[in-house]
């Protein structure tokens, strides 16, 4: 509720009716700027109040989001105007994946703290508010929020499933599975190296391989394939954030793969993997698995350079001005990157879907 202004009637016959507020549009543009800010930053807006939709965008992680919507964006342009192509099925299909992924991080916060793995200390609670540590919600409403958002997305797989069969479960169950086994005990996939095998096989082949699944009804080998660029990048996020924490993490016996490799050989694995995209890409191509117009995203190889310089040279001791989400460094390069390679490797799949070009 919205605290009292001089600006704003006060109750009584003449305040009856709704009446226009000259500050109305400023203050939604203030809550629109302060939305975004948290997209952007993954922080609370500073100097101003946070509403709901604020705290709920800060709690879920939903910065991290666009990673889904692109391999989202991926598979719809990989299907539209094939033989079986449903809108609606798609549709659900995307939603599907983005409450899978707000779900992901929900389970992730409320695990990694039921292990002692997420402190006060630890970068989580320090690049941005952990949602159980900075007192914004109990591990009660956590574990609520995260229920409620995965009951949603099994409704949603109730109907996909009625329409497409058990292969669509059999996508959904194995990338919950995985999301699951990411942190949570018994297995704990992070502390053991396999996380970053794990993001790959999400990001990429479970997630985009089945919205196309959904929206089709099969599932050729070009797509397979094709689903292999986009979960490169994303791999290339989660092991510059392992990076980053692993400081953190080696003391703890927490053995992700920069742990186990090494900070140096772990740089050059990740600038490797930002490489073997546009690698593949252009494979993909020629094995006529994604069109030619995805070639645009080569447009990205500047900001591939960028990335490489700062991967070869160890993290500052300080950050510069202004750096929204300090103590993470390489993450936030490797995830600017994947962020231009992967919206230009969409745009040139949006050419091609326009263009009739398969």
């Amino acid at each position: 509720m919205l605290p009292p202004r001089a600006d704003r009637p006060a109750p009584g016959p003449a305040a009856a009716a709704p009446q226009a507020s000259p500050s109305a549009p400023h203050h939604q543009q203030s809550r629109v700027s302060a939305w975004v800010e948290v997209l952007r930053t993954t922080n609370p807006p500073t100097g101003r109040p946070t509403d709901a939709v604020a705290r709920w965008l800060v709690l879920t992680r939903a910065a991290v989001l666009p990673m889904t919507l692109v391999a989202g964006a991926v598979a719809t342009l990989l299907a539209v105007h094939r033989p079986g192509f449903r809108p609606g099925l798609l549709v659900l299909a995307f939603a599907g994946l983005v409450l899978a992924h707000v779900a992901n991080n929900l389970m992730n916060d409320l695990f990694d703290v039921e292990v002692g793995a997420d402190t006060e200390s630890y970068p989580r609670a320090l690049y941005a508010p952990h949602p159980v540590l900075s007192g914004m919600v109990t591990r009660t409403q956590l574990a609520r929020s995260a229920l409620f958002v995965n009951v949603l997305d099994l409704g949603i797989l109730v109907v996909l499933a009625v329409f497409r069969g058990w292969p669509v479960v059999a996508f959904a169950l194995g990338g919950f599975a995985l999301s699951v086994a990411y942190t949570a005990p018994p297995l704990r996939l992070k502390k053991r190296g396999l996380g970053e095998p794990d993001v790959f096989l999400v990001w990429g082949p479970l997630m985009v391989c089945g919205t196309y699944y959904a929206a089709v009804g099969h599932l050729p080998w070009e797509v397979v394939v094709a689903s292999v660029p986009y979960g490169l990048l994303c791999t290339a996020v989660l092991m510059g954030k392992h990076i980053d924490k692993a400081p953190y993490d080696e003391p703890l016996g927490i053995r992700t793969l920069p742990v186990v490799l090494g900070e140096r050989r772990a740089r050059a694995a990740t600038v490797g993997l930002m490489v073997a995209f546009y690698v593949v890409v252009v494979v993909c191509v020629g094995v006529d698995a994604l069109p030619w117009p995805a070639l645009v995203s080569l447009a990205a190889v500047p900001k591939l350079v960028q990335a490489a310089k700062a991967f070869s040279k160890p993290k500052p001791d300080e950050p510069p001005a202004g750096f929204p989400v300090w103590p993470l460094w390489f993450a936030a390069i490797a995830f600017v990157h994947t962020r231009r390679a992967g919206s230009l490797l969409v745009l040139g799949l949006v050419i091609a879907a326009a263009a009739g070009i398969h």
